[in-house]
């Protein structure tokens, strides 16, 4: 089957399991880089595909600079392809299943009190000066993923009608299309309920959802990554990236040291696995164990 053909087909094929659009886009980029690559090398089959030529794709990649994680979501991709076509009988074996993934850095990035407070106070100058509804939103959006953890998918399609300020709790539908519903404070509570009258006095007429753009209809995920590029490149912080996976990793850093059981910590951040979980914690146990020297309650008794 000729590759080119068969790569639109699994594409369709993801469409009609109501695959997520920015799934589709990851696929479209990163499988698509992969079949470019075959057919630059002659490969226009898909029966011609070998281990060699995934894992020189890959190492080529490494050249380039892709660190150990984009390679493994890379091979994550062209092995959900080939797979397909098994599934499909164009081929009997996947040749991506005996390339090993690389093995990752455990570091994660985390945003310190004093980053935060400098990208707050930044948004309410503006805001104050220009009385913009885009400094408001855009200072909603970090407020909403720091007292939520929410992902970028749910961010841009996060409705009013989403939001239970009765029972301070909003509706998000998760990873898996399964709406969940996240317990959220009176304090962020109170936050969009301003935020909302700031709505609906600025736009007349209140959108459906709750972040929207200039013409007042949902934000999308290129405008979402615009925003983050925009406030990554006015506090130029040199040891994290500014993005809304490194305010949900905060959200969960700040779960963990504040002493919450994991189990606990699972449920707000809506992991599939415990031991997801557990990764995050060990991978601050060295924090926590400073922590614990420091505030033990044996530190102030005579014994």
């Amino acid at each position: 089957m000729l590759l080119k053909f068969a790569y639109q087909d699994f594409l369709d094929d993801r469409r009609f399991k109501n695959t997520s659009k920015i799934n589709i886009k990851n696929y479209e980029t990163l499988l698509g880089e992969f079949v470019s690559y075959c057919i630059k090398n002659e490969v226009v089959n898909v029966e011609d595909i070998s281990y060699s030529h995934v894992r020189q794709h890959l190492s080529e990649c490494q050249e380039r600079g892709n660190k150990a994680g984009t390679i493994n979501t890379k091979l994550l991709r062209i092995r959900a392809f080939l797979n397909y076509m098994v599934e499909c009988e164009v081929i009997k074996s996947n040749p991506a299943k005996r390339v090993k993934r690389q093995k990752e850095d455990v570091k994660i990035d985390v945003f310190n009190d004093d980053q935060i407070q400098q990208m707050l106070n930044f948004y309410r100058r503006v805001k104050r000066r220009e009385k913009s509804y885009f400094a408001y939103r855009d200072y909603m959006v970090i407020v909403t993923i720091l007292g939520t953890g929410i992902r970028r998918g749910e961010i841009i399609n996060l409705q009013w009608s989403d939001i239970d300020f009765m029972n301070q709790s909003i509706s998000v539908y998760g990873k898996n299309r399964r709406k969940e519903t996240i317990p959220i404070t009176e304090k962020l509570s109170k936050e969009l309920s301003a935020y909302h009258a700031f709505c609906k006095q600025h736009w007349g007429e209140v959108s459906d959802f709750v972040f929207v753009k200039r013409d007042n209809t949902q934000l999308t995920e290129n405008a979402l990554a615009l925003i983050f590029r925009y406030l990554g490149q006015k506090m130029n912080f040199k040891d994290v990236r500014v993005s809304a996976h490194t305010f949900r990793h905060t959200f969960c850093h700040r779960l963990a040291m504040s002493g919450m059981s994991a189990f606990a910590i699972q449920k707000l951040m809506r992991h599939k696995s415990i031991n997801v979980t557990m990764r995050y914690v060990a991978m601050w146990g060295n924090e926590l164990r400073e922590q614990n020297d420091k505030y033990n309650p044996l530190n102030s008794l005579d014994i």
